[in-house]
């Protein structure tokens, strides 16, 4: 992975010149769970930026899907960013959602990926056990089609979160912050092109959720990936990308 750039109070990794894409990733997800991507539209005539959300470090009465989006507002403004394309897996998804209904003048087009903002089964019942390593690797394999996918790194890293006190509990307000912050009323209004590009077998957001957003978005495409979870990115990186460039073809993004 390229390295990562520490500017103010601002991290993120960049690659590419060219039509800017910003993607924001999920709450356990890392920036490496977008290597696929990283690696390919670079090459495409694209601005990648990987900006890492503050997701531990916000103070915990203001660690809200809110608070994310306005974190995004003031690096996009830091770095002069307009015009750009948002991606956005789980609750990356969600909060590239609500930057594009409060700041649509600055998003040319929208992607999501197993997007919370309608539903999510977060983590199922009695998330999380702490301690329980067994049980936090079988969550972390559920997220995905294959479960080889959840590598020990993967799992040792949620393990990890799960455990220290600071993270469970910013964990835990970014989880109930998604589930309150329903969007349904909001996505009839938005009018920014999205592609929803989703994995069949989703067990954290199902593909009727993936059905409900593009029935609800004026103006979206959806798109499913085959034998695949909530992160198809990470999956099936080549088919995501196809995916993906089809649609920004299409759209002339």
């Amino acid at each position: 992975m390229n390295t990562i750039i520490q500017e103010e109070e601002f991290r993120y990794i960049e690659s590419g010149k060219g039509q800017p894409l910003i993607i924001l990733h999920g709450l356990m997800g890392g920036l490496s769970n977008f290597k696929g991507v990283m690696d390919y539209f670079p090459e495409k005539g694209y601005q990648i930026i990987i900006p890492e959300l503050p997701v531990y470090s916000l103070p915990v009465l203001n660690t809200s899907v809110k608070s994310l989006s306005e974190f995004l507002l003031k690096f996009v403004d830091f770095r002069d960013l307009k015009n750009f394309i948002l991606l956005g897996n789980s609750l990356g998804g969600h909060v590239g959602l609500l930057f594009s209904r409060n700041h649509p003048e600055l998003v040319r087009g929208l992607v999501i990926t197993g997007s919370s903002g309608l539903y999510e089964n977060n983590m199922g019942d009695g998330y999380p056990k702490r301690g329980d390593y067994d049980y936090i690797k079988k969550k972390s394999e559920a997220v995905f089609y294959d479960s080889k996918i959840a590598t020990k790194e993967i799992v040792d890293e949620v393990f990890e979160s799960v455990n220290d006190r600071n993270k469970l509990v910013r964990t835990l307000a970014l989880a109930k912050s998604a589930i309150r912050h329903n969007m349904a009323n909001d996505l009839p209004k938005m009018k920014t092109p999205t592609a929803i590009i989703w994995g069949r077998q989703d067990t954290v957001t199902p593909p009727n959720v993936a059905e409900e957003f593009n029935n609800l978005l004026p103006d979206s495409n959806l798109y499913w990936i085959d034998k695949c979870g909530h992160a198809p990115m990470m999956e099936h990186p080549n088919d995501f990308n196809r995916i993906l460039q089809h649609w920004l073809d299409n759209r002339k993004l």
